[in-house]
């Protein structure tokens, strides 16, 4: 089978860099293009050296974008939308790594994001970006948007409690602690490094927008409630998200294991923890910067029917880039795992 050619659209950020990263090494790929107003023109080693002698590519306008099977887009939130009439001319697949097509509802845009959607005629036509939930939708897919960090590490976590109807989803309390890199690679007051670093700062305690997709993809709707925060911790990379659930009466650990054997037992990418002792008996977003897993593990309190699940990725790898080109083999009909086999590194 001959490269299939890509493009990258907004490659200057963080997830484009790290998607330029892991296409450069897929057998199964050939990286055509990339684009970025702002440094068109440059190397692209310039704003990625980690990927010195691994490309000679410059960044092109967006303007120029040129005939592909397949343009990935890493543009902000709202740009999308902005553009996909002229992506989807160049393109015979498209995968977006953006928050602009995530939804199916129009007003859910309204309420989450505070902006009239111009498209509402594309939001059915993607396909949503989490593989272990849509595989089947994927293969053979032309759209797909890629699933928020945030809400992929919460839904996955999740998923097989609510799809098992064991747990009471009228209360899901969830806090999840995140990496600098989640804000993207422009600057603001909050990035600066003496006021960023050395932090645990709550900066999103109610509101947050992947919200509307844990409540989307979990299936929750009238009474369902999931109250989700965020807090900004001193790590670049990186996820954990602790869920609090109140199990249905009658729901011992035994079959909490045995629904997440079924669900994720054959999944490559999801890993379920399940030491009993030791530093790493939990989930821990460090062991998996630059990797596309998804580490779950739970523990059921002595007191009371309230499960604690935990989750972890990195935000740049399965939250964002990883899992794009989790989709992007699955809608060619490649090997799931091609060009994404790194395990992480320990120790760091």
């Amino acid at each position: 089978m001959s490269p299939v050619p890509v493009a990258i659209v907004g490659a200057s950020g963080y997830a484009g860099g790290e998607l330029l990263r892991l296409l450069l090494a897929h057998p199964g790929v050939e990286v055509q293009q990339v684009t970025s107003e702002s440094r068109a023109g440059e190397p692209v080693v310039v704003v990625h050296p980690n990927l010195r002698k691994r490309t000679l590519l410059k960044f092109s306008r967006m303007g120029d974008l040129q005939p592909c099977d397949t343009a990935f887009l890493c543009l902000p939130h709202g740009r999308t939308v902005e553009v996909i009439d002229g992506v989807l001319a160049r393109s015979e697949r498209t995968i977006d790594l953006s928050a602009d097509f995530r939804l199916r509802r129009a007003e859910d845009y309204l309420r989450w994001y505070g902006f009239v959607h111009p498209r509402p005629d594309l939001l059915g036509a993607f396909v949503y970006g989490i593989p272990e939930l849509h595989r089947d939708a994927m293969r053979g897919a032309r759209l797909v948007s890629s699933a928020g960090c945030n809400a992929t590490a919460v839904i996955l976590a999740l998923a097989p409690l609510f799809k098992h109807g064991v747990a009471d989803t009228r209360c899901t309390v969830v806090e999840a602690k995140v990496g600098s890199s989640e804000g993207g690679a422009g600057v603001s007051p909050a990035s600066h490094h003496p006021v960023r670093a050395n932090c645990v700062r709550s900066y999103k305690p109610t509101g947050h927008r992947h919200t509307a997709e844990m409540l989307q993809e979990l299936g929750l709707s009238g009474d369902s409630r999931i109250h989700f925060s965020a807090t900004a911790i001193d790590l670049v990379r990186g996820i954990l998200a602790t869920c609090h659930v109140f199990l249905n009466d009658g729901v011992d650990e035994k079959q909490i294991w045995k629904l997440y054997r079924q669900e994720y037992g054959d999944e490559p990418f999801v890993r379920i923890v399940k030491e009993r002792d030791g530093a790493f008996r939990y989930p821990e977003p460090k062991l998996l910067a630059g990797t596309n897993f998804c580490d779950i593990g739970f523990e059921l309190d002595a007191v009371g029917n309230r499960l604690v699940v935990m989750s972890a990725l990195d935000n740049l790898g399965k939250g964002a880039a990883g899992q794009a080109v989790q989709a992007f083999n699955l809608m060619h009909g490649l090997d799931e795992m091609a060009g994404l086999g790194f395990v992480g590194l320990h120790p760091v």
